[in-house]
This record gives C-alpha cells, sequence and structure tokens, in this order.
C-alpha cells in the first residue's frame, strides 16, 4: 500500500496456503483462494491481486538452470522442515516431503516465468529469497533478467534487512566493506558496539529488541574456567549454529553440511589432548526443540567423550562470552560469534560462507586438507596468530557497519507487527516525519539503487 502510495504500480501475487510442508485438498485451497481475494479485495483499485493458484501455468520447456534450481531448493526446504541436514530418501516420510516440495516449487515456477514474460515487471519483491516458492520465484526473476529485492527481518523492531539481487539469507556486505569500512571507527561508533555487546553479555534485550541473545548473565572468565575444570591448556571454542535455520542453508564450503563439520572437527580433537576443546551449542536451540541438537551431533561422532573435550547445552549456566574471553582460539561456521571472537583479537578459522569471511580478519580454509593444515599451524604457534592491532580495529568497525549499517528503517515486522501498527499508522508513515526516516527503504524496496547519504 505504502509503494503505490508513492506512485508505483503495484501487483500482489498470493497463494492459498501457509502449510508449506502438508499437501491441502482443493476444496480447502479453494475456500482459501475465495476467503484471500474478499480480504484483499479493499486495496482495489490501488493494488492489483493475483491469485497464483488460479494463473495460466508457463508453456515454455524449464532450462536445466532452473530444474537444477528447484531440486536445490527442495532439498533446502526439507532441511529447514526437518530441522536436520540428513535428508534420507529411503525414509517415505522425508521422501514425501521432497516429492510435495519440488511439485509445489515447480509450481511456483510455472507460474511467475508465465507471469513475469508476458507482464515484465521491473522489479519482484520477494520475502527472504532463499527457501520454499520465495526461493524459486527469486530465481525465476533472476534468469529472466529482472531486478529481485529479497528482504527479512532481524531482532530489533523498526528495522528491516534488504539485498538488490541476491538473497538477502546470504548475507551480502559487499558494499559496507567496499563503501563503509574504510571509513575510521570513532569512540561513539566503539560504545554503540561496546553497549551491543554488553547487553548480550550480561543476558539482557538490548534497544527495540525483546530477543535474549544468552539465557544466563557473564560470570566471568575465572568462575567459568572453574565450572568447566579447564586448566592450562590452550581452549579451542567451536561455536555452532542452529541446524535448519536458513541463515545456514547453502553456506558449505569444503563439508557437505555443518553437521559433517563439526563431526569430523570432534574426531580431529579427540587425538588433540595438549588443547582443550569447548563446543558452545547455540543457545538458540531452546527456540527449536524439534531441530536437532548439535550436542547429539557430537554424541554420535563422539560416544564417549574425553575429559579435554566439552560440550556446553544450549540451556547449560554457561554465558558465550565468558568462552569467547577464555578461548584461544576460536572455529565458527556462519554465526556472528565468529565475528565477535575476533573482535576481541583471538584467530577464529571460518569453515561456512559467512558475510565475514574473506575480509581479512579470519583464517579462511577453502578444503578438507586446508582445513587441518590450518588447525595444525594455528594450534602449533597460537600467539603468532592472534589478531594484529589493525584486524582487530577493522573488526570493530565491521560489526558496527553490519550491527547498525546494514538495517534499514523500516515501520512495521512481521513479529508483533500489531503493535507496530499502532505506532506505525499509515497516516504518519506518510507523514513528513515518517517519510524523512523510511522513504529511502521503500524506495529501496522498490528497485532504486542503494546510495549512502
Amino acid at each position: 500500500m505504502v509503494l503505490a502510495g508513492l506512485g508505483h504500480d503495484v501487483t500482489l501475487l498470493t497463494l492459498p496456503y501457509s502449510e508449506w510442508h502438508k499437501e491441502k485438498d482443493k476444496f480447502t485451497q479453494r475456500q482459501r483462494v475465495l476467503h484471500t481475494r474478499d480480504a484483499l479485495s479493499s486495496l482495489s483499485p490501488l493494488i492489483k491481486h493475483i491469485s497464483m493458484l488460479e494463473s495460466p501455468l508457463s508453456t515454455f520447456q524449464f532450462p536445466p538452470s532452473l530444474q537444477s534450481d528447484i531440486k536445490e531448493i527442495s532439498l533446502w526446504d526439507c532441511q529447514y522442515t526437518l530441522m536436520r541436514e540428513e535428508v534420507n530418501m529411503d525414509d517415505p516420510n522425508d521422501k514425501a516431503l521432497y516429492d510435495l516440495r519440488i511439485k509445489r516449487n515447480t509450481f511456483a515456477a510455472q507460474v511467475t516465468l508465465n507471469w513475469m514474460q508476458k507482464n515484465k515487471p521491473d522489479v519482484v519483491l520477494i520475502p527472504n529469497g532463499l527457501i520454499l516458492e520465495m526461493g524459486i520465484i527469486f530465481r525465476v526473476a533472476r534468469y529472466l533478467g529482472i531486478d529481485a529485492v529479497t528482504y527479512e527481518f532481524n531482532d530489533q523492531r523498526e528495522q528491516i534487512w534488504l539485498a538488490q539481487n541476491s538473497s538477502i539469507m546470504q548475507q551480502d556486505t559487499d558494499y559496507l566493506v567496499n563503501e563503509r569500512c574504510k571509513l575510521p571507527v570513532t569512540d561513539e561508533m566503539f560504545e554503540r558496539v561496546a553497549d551491543l555487546e554488553n547487553a548480550r553479555r550480561g543476558a539482557r534485550v538490548w534497544g527495540k529488541s525483546k530477543r535474549l541473545w544468552q539465557y544466563v548473565s557473564s560470570q566471568g572468565a575465572d568462575e567459568t574456567r572453574k565450572m568447566l575444570n579447564l586448566d592450562s591448556r590452550p581452549v579451542v571454542m567451536l561455536a555452532a549454529n542452529v541446524l535448519g535455520d536458513s541463515l545456514t542453508l547453502g553456506r558449505d564450503i569444503f563439508a557437505s553440511s555443518m553437521t559433517e563439520w563439526i563431526t569430523k572437527t570432534v574426531q580431529y580433537f579427540a587425538r588433540r589432548n595438549d588443547v582443550q576443546f569447548v563446543i558452545r551449542v547455540h543457545p538458540g536451540e531452546k527456540l527449536v526443540p524439534q531441530a536437532k541438537s548439535m550436542g547429539t551431533v557430537v554424541k554420535e561422532a563422539l560416544p564417549e567423550l574425553p575429559s579435554h573435550i566439552h560440550v556446553i547445552g544450549a540451556l547449560d549456566n554457561i554465558n558465550t562470552y565468558d568462552l569467547i574471553e577464555i578461548a584461544d582460539v576460536g572455529l565458527a561456521y556462519t554465526t556472528t560469534v565468529g565475528l565477535e571472537t575476533a573482535m576481541n583479537g583471538r584467530p577464529v578459522i571460518s569453515c561456512g560462507q559467512t558475510h565475514y569471511r574473506g575480509r581479512g580478519i579470519t583464517i579462511d580454509p577453502n578444503s578438507w586438507d586446508e582445513y587441518y593444515a590450518t588447525l595444525e599451524k594455528v594450534l602449533a604457534d597460537i600467539p603468532a596468530h592472534k589478531l594484529n592491532e589493525k584486524q582487530t580495529e577493522f573488526a570493530w568497525n565491521y560489526a558496527f557497519r553490519f550491527f547498525f549499517e546494514y538495517p534499514r528503517p523500516f515501520p512495521w515486522r512481521l513479529m508483533n507487527f500489531w503493535d507496530d501498527l499502532e505506532v506505525w499508522n499509515l497516516e504518519r508513515v506518510f507523514s513528513a516525519e515518517g517519510m524523512s526516516q523510511f522513504k529511502d527503504t521503500f524506495e529501496f524496496l522498490a528497485g532504486e539503487k542503494f546510495t549512502w547519504k
């Protein structure tokens, strides 16, 4: 509605289901089509609404690239739904889910390929852009050479993540590095990042977020050492992600999955009793109990843990930021804990395609041989691999850009939408106050190239 109010010609395409993992009978789908049409009828003539279920399919033969895209995204859909990386096609339930996702993604691709070829939109606006129908519609737009804007929400209210011609879940921050990280870090910037880090360390909400990143506040490095019975040997910390999170899908480099990476890493460190190895299971696993825990992955890889290996569960009374302080070396896949460990000057080995990899603040192996060689080299001389002052300063600079400039101002979030709408109704959004804050974001959503002002 805001885009239409700003003068853009808007078409809204909808699907009659939110259950991406369940088949629905045609009668239920028809009911929902009619209900959606009725609910959105008041948008006319400002916005044109099209039900994808009532739209013609493309008669063109799918090119091999789109066929490959459908298979890739359907597999990610299964991992996202099952909250585990292993999808067993010999299991009837896994196979049925995969077949359903192939069917749904093929349908979405056929409809949108036909619609985009006929209507030739200037830009396609898509949530997420990585998984489910959202992912394949993004791929169709890019196949046709149509600009696509993807978006997602972080934990803060009045913020949105945006990307042009890439999935927002890939978190492409090259433009931040090229245009913003060349600027110096001011004391005010440093203090703002430190304030955020201290809130996370203290298990406090921060800013306009209701999310806790830790469930137990810092107890200090010394107390944490005692709780884990750590001695003077070097400490290597592996920080895990939550399985199935779309921020981890499609991020593999040399490992076929995060599960394989953790499995082989644990087995490697089982032989290295000259160091102490700590695995931090992501506290966010508490929010998705159906997900396969990284603690389970470790147990499967090493049924009997040696005394020098410690697994910190999602609900354990340990603060991640105390572990960062204790750690001599960090291992990360895509979690921001890797960035935060680098901010403390510790060497970090980056093993997944994360946004801070390749920025000069992590060690970035590209194969299993490189990974094992890197571990041997770093552990042989940890002090020589600590970040220097310039690297640490860049890590703080990048952290400020990522946490405070990467999100753009936006009035509403998917979570607590009605609360946000009470604060920012359309009249206020269109006021001088609202436009001064949000107009650039809406224009970016409509495909305008972003520029720093």
